[in-house]
């Protein structure tokens, strides 16, 4: 089966698609490795994308930014996972694979040998919160009761004087950890080198979640027009999204006219107009696997320099596919992309992600990433099953508008294969066509009226 096929949304019984149970055994079995690899006896995660790598657990989105959930792996045992109030209680509930059999150490003397393993099944879906990013007071002792959970495990498990890795923390977390003698360190690598080559079946949910922006692109091409607002396109995507099964839309970048240059990263209220650039950036979420995709309009027309911009970051786009293969390097890519100097700006921190690349899968900055910033003194090698996303930015001459463009790659064996589908050769014209009574106006045409006229031209 091709890992990149869209066969369909839904499991049946008569077509391989996504296998769960093979992703979440996948999965941990990656952490699993990076973790024997490390120094560390133990992986302590809060971040949400961790935690569903780890655990396959999920409870929504609205949580994303409270820390409150946590989960551990450790060397000798399998995923524990302390959730909120009731969610624990739902997992035991339907998330068999949380409850497992664990090697748990026997300290016993009298065992056959000291130390030796023994099995022992418990639950993984356990009740458990943290400080609710301090709204919890000081006083109620969450911080410490986190921190005597984790020593009781890491005790339970042999691994109390190793190295726990954490991912991201509170300070009163780490501070309680500290204090029952556990060594906190950072775990982060450990989730990103597991999570920077992509799995069969996570290929196929990061496609479908492209398929799905696909169609977002298809309904908002049909909707721009003069008079209506950058929020409202905003609206028009998350709709079709939600419509079609995303359970998160993170963001839509919708950026358009002189707000283009410099690249503001925000929506906002503004009016699209005749001749406006637009741009827009996709963030979405199906089955927890991400999108990054930018797409560039012209809404009625196009000015010459609009054109030229577009052509430009379509070109080094290009360029830079074309050196995406195994044994390649992100220093490679990023050393066929202007330097920050070469488009305004200073230097390459102050363009930051603006010529970028970036791992996509269960959040939307993973590794490798690509900037001048670090990949030529750093680079990453390129690897068969990375996904990744390169954006590519170029502002028009007029200093007015600009051009966005990016596109999601699965690395084959030979090269790369493009899962965003919706069309970007060149760029294309939204909105109305104008008639004139000499026919339809120009889709090439400066913004100012004036300068498309018989006369300015010298034909007059």
């Amino acid at each position: 089966m091709k890992n990149t096929g869209t066969t369909g949304m839904n499991a049946v019984d008569w077509e391989a698609r996504v296998d769960f149970d093979r992703l979440r055994s996948d999965r941990l079995r990656r952490l699993r490795a990076e973790l024997d690899r490390s120094e560390l006896g133990a992986v302590l995660a809060f971040d949400f994308s961790n935690i569903r790598y780890m655990t396959a657990t999920h409870i929504g989105t609205w949580a994303m930014d409270k820390l409150i959930r946590f989960s551990l792996l450790t060397r000798n045992s399998d995923p524990i996972s302390w959730d909120f109030g009731s969610a624990a209680k739902h997992h035991a509930l339907y998330n068999p694979w949380l409850d497992v059999t664990t090697a748990e150490m026997d300290a016993d003397p009298n065992a056959p040998h000291e130390n030796a393993p023994r099995p022992r099944l418990e639950r993984g879906a356990r009740a458990g919160i943290s400080t609710l990013r301090g709204a919890f007071t000081p006083d109620a002792g969450i911080a410490e009761g986190v921190a005597k959970k984790i020593k009781r495990e890491l005790e339970k498990f042999g691994l109390a004087d190793q190295p726990l890795g954490v991912d991201v923390i509170e300070l009163p977390i780490l501070f309680a950890l500290q204090q029952e003698g556990i060594r906190v360190v950072d775990g982060q690598q450990v989730f990103m080198e597991a999570r920077r080559i992509k799995t069969g079946d996570e290929i196929r949910l990061l496609t479908q979640a492209a398929s799905m922006v696909d169609a977002a692109y298809e309904e908002l091409y049909r909707f721009l027009r003069p008079g209506v607002r950058e929020n409202e396109a905003v609206g028009v995507v998350a709709k079709t999204l939600y419509d079609l099964g995303s359970e998160y839309v993170e963001g839509v970048n919708a950026i358009s006219g002189e707000r283009c240059s410099p690249h503001p990263h925000v929506f906002s209220d503004r009016l699209i107009r005749p001749g406006d650039p637009a741009f827009f950036d996709i963030l979405h979420s199906f089955n927890g696997y991400r999108t990054c995709y930018y797409r560039t309009f012209a809404v009625g027309s196009a000015s010459s320099a609009q054109r030229d911009a577009y052509t430009r970051a379509r070109e080094y786009m290009d360029r830079a596919i074309a050196l995406v293969k195994p044994g390649a390097t992100t220093a490679d890519i990023v050393s066929v992309w202007p330097t920050a100097q070469e488009f305004g700006f200073a230097d390459e921190e102050a363009a930051f992600a603006l010529q970028y690349g970036h791992g996509v899968g269960l959040s939307i900055w993973e590794k490798p990433i690509f900037s001048r910033l670090v990949s030529l003194d750093h680079p990453e090698v390129i690897q068969e099953g990375m996904v990744f996303a390169l954006e590519t930015y170029w502002p028009s001459a007029d200093g007015w508008g600009a051009a966005r463009i990016e596109e999601e790659v699965v690395v084959t064996a030979d090269g790369c294969e493009v899962i965003t589908k919706f069309p970007a050769e060149e760029l294309l014209v939204a909105g109305p066509r104008y008639i004139a009574v000499g026919g339809p106006l120009n889709l090439q045409r400066d913004s100012q009226s004036h300068l498309n006229t018989a006369w300015r031209r010298g034909e007059a």
